[in-house]
């Protein structure tokens, strides 16, 4: 009685945990939307440590960022051995169960099964079920991987394409002001707005993709120069800066492109369990920008020519409280990818 017991909790053990890694991969690879899966977060956390360890002999960022440049990779390619062992553990578990005689024996026929050696048979009809289900996980455990990669690959190319083209508008690495003062000698302010609805589309589909493919966030550009979130402030700085300092009429572009800016940062942020404000307010809640960079800003565009507005008190306060939006996530975000040096971004702390 206490064997039979034993064996149907034991069963029962293997059978949740094939369920759970099932659900991981299905969570990872298919579901078209955030799922902070605990299995794949875990593989990914573990591989980071091992990368941190790497990176203590670095000198250089560019030694970092060569070592970090194979970090995403192995993290996607170690889901499917991690899952793929966690099957066999748990098909092993059933197969001892239904009356395989040894634990060596029930792993044996569980890795032929899962691998379709061959090389080990069962002896009944259930078990011969348990092998057909199990080889066909298997089989759809790297289907799944297969078909996941090309669409990963596809989003970050498309990713990394306005973030090379913003080398052209804001400088390496990408400015704020750079960018400002670049459309100001070439096109003229007005052509901003056109650069606000294209950053707005695509913060959209960065927001998609990097939540739901959560691996695109660690991966980097092909450049160690180039990083999706030094763009990314570069471009919410520039808005801010436009509504806020620059003598222009006031664009709504630039207003939704900010919203859209740092609502994507806020739901990637979220998927990875970032703390922030959820209604930040200056000066209660301080930004990393200090009046005296802000004050710099305003002097280089002046020297320019760039018509600015004349109460740089209210400006400032106008910055910041757009920034104050944005600032914890995109530095949150700046750390965890490790991304390059770039003005506004990076290592900094709230001032104030």
């Amino acid at each position: 009685m206490f064997d039979l017991l034993a064996r149907i909790l034991v069963f029962l053990a293997g059978a949740l945990l094939v369920s759970v890694t099932v659900f991981s991969a299905v969570q990872t690879f298919v579901l078209p939307r955030s799922a902070n899966d605990p299995v794949t977060r875990q593989v990914f956390i573990i591989i980071r440590r091992v990368f941190d360890l790497l990176n203590r002999r670095a000198r250089t960022y560019e030694a970092r960022d060569r070592i970090m440049a194979l970090y995403a990779p192995f993290g996607v390619l170690a889901l499917l051995p991690t899952w793929l062992m966690l099957v066999m553990l748990g098909y092993t578990a059933m197969f001892w169960a239904t009356g395989v005689k040894s634990w060596y024996e029930a792993f044996k026929v569980s890795g032929s099964s899962l691998l379709t050696l061959g090389f080990a048979m069962a002896d009944h009809f259930g078990q011969a079920l348990l092998e057909y289900s199990e080889a066909t996980i298997g089989l759809m455990l790297v289907a799944l991987l297969i078909a996941y990669l090309p669409s990963m690959y596809s989003a970050f190319s498309r990713r990394e394409a306005a973030v090379t083209l913003l080398e052209v508008r804001a400088g390496n690495p990408p400015s704020a002001v750079e960018m400002i003062k670049r459309y100001y000698r070439i096109h003229g302010l007005d052509r901003l707005g056109e650069q606000w609805q294209a950053w707005e589309s695509w913060f959209a589909e960065v927001e998609e993709s990097h939540t739901s493919l959560a691996a695109l966030v660690f991966f980097r550009s092909p450049r160690a120069d180039r990083s999706w979130v030094t763009a990314t402030g570069a471009v919410l700085d520039g808005a801010a800066l436009v509504l806020s300092v620059v003598d222009t009429p006031s664009d709504p572009r630039a207003q939704l492109c900010i919203r859209a800016g740092y609502l994507a940062l806020r739901n990637i942020a979220d998927f990875f369990r970032f703390p922030y404000p959820p209604d930040p307010r200056y000066p209660a809640q301080p930004i990393s920008v200090s009046r005296a960079e802000f004050d710099a800003a305003c002097a280089e565009l002046a020297a320019q020519g760039v018509p600015l507005k004349e109460d740089r008190d209210q400006a400032w306060s106008d910055f910041a409280g757009w920034r104050v939006n944005y600032d914890l996530v995109l530095l949150a975000l700046a750390r965890l990818t490790m991304a390059p040096p770039s003005p506004w971004t990076g290592e900094r702390v709230l001032e104030g």
